[in-house]
Order: C-alpha cells, then structure tokens, then sequence
C-alpha cells in the first residue's frame, strides 16, 4: 500500500530522550532531590568510615597475633560499642527528620486557583480532562498534558481497568492509580520544557509502552492552547478531507473514537478531536508524523501487539485521505 509522503507537522518541542528525578523542575521534586543527596552523602560518608575501621580491624588483628599490639581491655571495647550505637541512633534519627520534612514540602503545595486536571489509565493509554465548571468548556485529550509554569495543578487520578502509577519524574514522585479509587496528587512546574512520564507500576503486556508527555509552558500560551482545545473539529476544507471525513464515520474508527462537532462520540479509544496538535501517538511510541499514523491504523498490533485496537483494512485512496482529514484536525 502506497502512502502519500507529505507528513503531518508533530509538536513544536521535541520529546525528551532522558528524564530524571534528578533534574528537578518542581517544587516536589526539589524537595525529593534534596533528600535523595542527603540520604546518598550520609550512607556514602557510613560505608566508607565502616569500611575504613574494617581495615583498621584487620590490620590490627594481623599485628596483634605477631604480639606487636597490646591485648585492649573491655571498658574500651564497651566505649566504642556505645559510641557506635549512639552515632548509628543520631543519623538515623536526622533521615528520619529529613524524611518528615520533605514529606510534608511535598504535600503542601495546594492553592484555589489549581488546574483540575482528572487522569484515567487504560490498557495502555492515558485518557486526560482538563475540568471546569461550565460542562460545555471540559477538554479531553490523550497522552499529552499542557500545564502552565509556576501555578499548581491537581491531577484526579482513577483507572480503569487495572492497577497503573502516574510518575513523572522531574516534577514529582509517584501516584498508583487503582481501579474503583480517585485519589489526588499536586504538582508544578517552575521552568518551561517537555516532561516525560511513565507508568510505574506493571500493567500488562504494553506497561513499557505507556508514555505520556506534560507540556510546561507560560501561562498565555497554556490559555491559548486551552481555547484551541475546546474548539469542535473542522469539516475538512478540500474534497479528500471530506472524504477521508467520512471513511471515519462509516467505519469501525467512530464506535471508539470521539471526535467533537461530529456523530462519531465512542468512548473505547482516546478522543482523536485535535489529534494533529499532538506530539505522538499509541501513548509516546510513536512520533505523530503521517507514516507512522497510517501503520498505526493499518495494523496497530504490529506496532502494540496486545493493544485495544484492531485492524483496519482500507484501500490505498481511503487511508490517504482519512490521512489528510485526521491530519486537520489541529
């Protein structure tokens, strides 16, 4: 099957080959930071003084069966013991103050005026709803969360189907998503840049492929993407367009895909309503450029064997311009 070359333009930023709890960009995960180096420095700074009196030990003990060091009493074998017992009582006590007090850094980020964002797992996808009180202004999206820099959101996380974790390490730690439960989990964003996040916690088959992306960005350009996001689909312009309009319709495509200002409102699969605005595809396994959507409908378990969607055999001229339709929807 021949594909017409033009390709759908993906994001504007390009995803992050590397993330790190270890490169904060968030509040909590400053505060994780700090306690990950302190609690790594002071068991460094314990192994290496263990190990040095180890060797002392053994050096003297070598010494001592020559009959070149004097046999030591007990009083100074019990000195020692209690020294030891107390140091060990005192750093332990210091994490554990550590601990406390990053624990409660960490949970203390929370302001009325938080993006309520509500986060539901799948096998193996992230559904995504930006909330508002108004129901006609809610969004929803898959895979690619927008939030802006330097204010709070709150994320309503819940699943669907079986135990996932929402983790996205450079901003925080992890949150389990168990199946029945909401629970509620606070972050922010000081600087902008794309975050990668992961699922961590075994899902199935395709846990390893269950990426999302969190887009930080200023807050004008988070409200400009917001109201571009409530917006219904376009029609299509061009007579492919239209046409490829209707292949989704007609086919299997509209009983598990929502796409907005349309008859198709499946709820199966993620809402395609702005598809072309995001950066990848099939939860961050592959870039959003027109090939790899094509394979993806094609033949998706090729790409995710195990996945929910099935194949779809179409003729060379429907998928390309389902292609070009789906390519619209910006």
């Amino acid at each position: 099957m021949q594909l017409k070359t033009t390709a759908a333009a993906p994001g504007s930023m390009n995803s992050p080959l590397l993330h790190s709890a270890l490169t904060p960009s968030g509040p909590q995960a400053v505060a994780i930071a700090w306690l990950w180096w302190v609690m790594l420095g002071t068991t460094a700074a314990v192994f290496v003084i263990v190990l040095a009196f180890l060797g002392i030990a053994v050096f003297r003990g070598s010494r001592k069966r020559d009959g070149l060091v004097p046999t030591r009493d007990d009083s100074t074998l019990t000195a020692a013991v209690v020294v030891s017992v107390g140091v060990t009582t005192f750093i332990l006590f210091v994490l554990l103050a550590a601990s406390m007090w990053t624990g409660r850094t960490v949970a203390a980020l929370e302001a009325p005026s938080a993006v309520t964002i509500s986060i539901v797992g799948h096998q193996w996808w992230w559904e995504v709803e930006y909330e508002d009180a108004v129901p006609s202004r809610r969004v929803k999206t898959a895979n690619e969360i927008h939030i802006p820099i330097g204010r709070p959101v709150v994320f309503k996380v819940t699943s669907r189907d079986v135990i996932h974790s929402f983790w996205v390490p450079n901003l925080h730690g992890k949150r389990d998503l168990i199946p029945g439960y909401t629970t509620a989990i606070w972050l922010q964003a000081d600087r902008p840049g794309v975050y990668r996040g992961q699922c961590a916690e075994f899902c199935g088959m395709q846990h390893a492929h269950m990426a999302f992306q969190v887009v930080a960005e200023a807050e004008a350009e988070f409200d400009r993407w917001l109201a571009a996001q409530r917006a219904s689909s376009a029609d299509g312009q061009t007579e492919s367009q239209k046409h490829g309009r209707a292949v989704f319709l007609t086919r299997q495509c509209a009983l598990c895909h929502t796409i907005r200002g349309t008859p198709a409102f499946g709820a199966v699969g993620p809402d395609l309503t702005h598809i072309a605005s995001r950066q990848s595809i099939a939860a961050g396994t592959l870039p959003n450029s027109r090939g790899h959507l094509g394979g993806w409908i094609v033949d998706p378990q090729a790409i995710k064997p195990g996945n929910r969607m099935p194949p779809n055999v179409l003729s060379a001229d429907d998928l390309d311009d389902l292609l070009e339709y789906l390519d619209s929807l910006k």
